[in-house]
């Protein structure tokens, strides 16, 4: 009976050990496959990354150059800011160089006068051209933002705080002040002035 079951036993064990497989090295050549592959991958994506670096610096090449003709450019727009306006000065400097020569040859002075005139005017369009216009002053309320006022002028003929005299012109590029006039404003005679403070004592005295 033992031996029956030693033998079914072994039997057993033939039969099974004959089940396994018998081929020797599979599972290193698996795994040399799969290293085979992770290694393939390795180097596709190290490709990948040279790639992505290569452009990486040429975009950083890009952006310096574009820095660089940037700042070139914003230098010579600094540098040759006002070419515009000069360009547009030179005819009125040919036509008083022209009044100028032409005064230079004699006569009564009205050549030049008409001369002078013409590039004064020519000056002022060009001013008026680039947003440049004069203030008015003379006849008008004084206003502070506008006006600067050296001298006060005593006057009757003129309302108190009246802009009487012009001393030089104030102007405005765009909306923005560049100078003020220069302006003496009228008012009123000491004598006047005087008389109207005393009524207005008298007037206060009354109301009380």
């Amino acid at each position: 009976m033992d031996e029956k079951i030693k033998k079914s036993n072994g039997e057993t064990a033939i039969e099974g050990a004959a089940e396994e497989p018998s081929t020797p090295g599979a599972e290193e050549k698996a795994l040399a496959s799969e290293l085979e592959k992770l290694r393939g991958q390795l180097e596709a994506k190290e490709m990948e990354a040279k790639g992505n670096y290569d452009r990486f610096l040429r975009q950083v090449a890009e952006l310096e150059n574009f820095k660089k003709r940037m700042t070139r450019e914003k230098g010579e727009t600094i540098r040759y800011a006002n070419e515009n306006i000069i360009r547009d000065l030179l005819p009125v400097l040919d036509n008083l160089e022209r009044a100028v020569d032409h005064a230079k040859g004699g006569g009564n002075g009205k050549p030049l006068l008409e001369g002078v005139e013409m590039v004064l005017k020519g000056f002022l369009d060009v001013l008026n051209k680039h947003g440049v216009t004069q203030i008015s002053a003379k006849g008008e309320l004084f206003d502070p933002e506008r006006h600067e006022a050296i001298a006060q002028v005593e006057s009757e003929e003129h309302k108190p705080n009246t802009v009487m005299e012009e001393h030089h012109k104030g102007y405005y590029l765009l909306d923005r002040l560049l100078r003020p006039s220069l302006v003496s404003v009228a008012k009123p005679p000491e004598a006047k002035e005087k008389k109207e403070e005393d009524e207005e004592v008298e007037k206060g005295g009354r109301d009380d």
